[in-house]
């Protein structure tokens, strides 16, 4: 029964998802300079991600003390190993570190700016307010859109909203234009730690988080009617913001290669 309501719901957001899938970004990233531009705005899905992931362990697992067992152990078991996957990954080199760390070395190694991200971070760690700090950012709007849904979704307290989020909006594309650019050019000796960083995520996303994490929601909702429809409205929410920010970062693109044929 509740893989008829998972089904329902991927019927139900197809269009956007193929709206992602077929979006005109792609078309733009050509060169490692357009994959530099997409990863100074992308980097910002990445670090939020983590937040969506750690709230789910919150939630699903004990945290805290006294410790008391998890309600379902499952569920808690998957969601640690994605943590440990996301947060304590080994990079290319088989040091430990997050993927959202891993992003910054391989926007490092293309020579894209890091430095307005970490500062970002930093504002929000000094503050201790997300919100207060994404507002007052000089970030794009949608990327600040993109970064606030998140959080109000988090703040909302619901796990199976949360989960909606994780699982049906933030279900990484599978990077293969990524790894067709740096192949096609012969990149891919010089940008190791970007090579690396696609292709865990192809492993990841996958073979394992996938259909775990639509077990994940099954186990959340049940037969609660209301909390599947909720799951579907959040999916909903977040591809379109997904969309707004791949719109914005399409526009971007667009805008300086216009500037650069101008001068050329």
């Amino acid at each position: 029964m509740n893989k008829e309501k998972i089904e329902k719901i991927e019927k139900a957001i197809f269009p956007q998802r193929s709206a992602l899938r077929n979006h005109s970004l792609y078309n733009e990233l050509s060169t490692i300079e357009d994959v530099r531009v997409f990863m100074e705005g992308h980097v910002y899905a990445v670090w939020d991600f983590m937040s969506l992931l750690k709230s789910l362990q919150m939630h699903l697992t004990c945290v805290s003390t006294p410790w008391i067992p998890s309600k379902n152990t499952k569920t808690a078991r998957f969601i640690n190993e994605i943590v440990l996957e996301e947060e304590t990954d080994k990079d290319e080199a088989g040091n430990y570190m997050s993927h959202y760390e891993m992003y910054l070395a391989a926007m490092q190694e293309v020579n894209a700016d890091v430095k307005t991200i970490e500062g970002f971070v930093q504002s929000v760690e000094k503050n201790g307010n997300v919100q207060e700090s994404i507002q007052k950012s000089g970030l794009p709007t949608p990327v600040k859109d993109f970064m606030l849904f998140t959080f109000n979704v988090i703040e909302g307290g619901k796990p199976h909203e949360i989960a909606a989020a994780f699982t049906f909006g933030r279900e990484e594309l599978i990077p293969d234009m990524f790894l067709k650019i740096i192949e096609n050019n012969g990149n891919a000796p010089l940008y190791p730690k970007l090579d690396y960083y696609l292709r865990r995520h192809i492993e990841l996303d996958g073979d394992e988080h996938g259909p775990l994490s639509l077990k994940m929601i099954m186990e959340l909702c049940g037969d609660d009617e209301l909390k599947w429809e909720e799951v579907l409205d959040i999916s909903q929410k977040a591809l379109q913001r997904r969309i707004e920010l791949w719109d914005s970062l399409s526009e971007t693109l667009l805008g300086q290669k216009e500037n650069a044929s101008s001068f050329a």
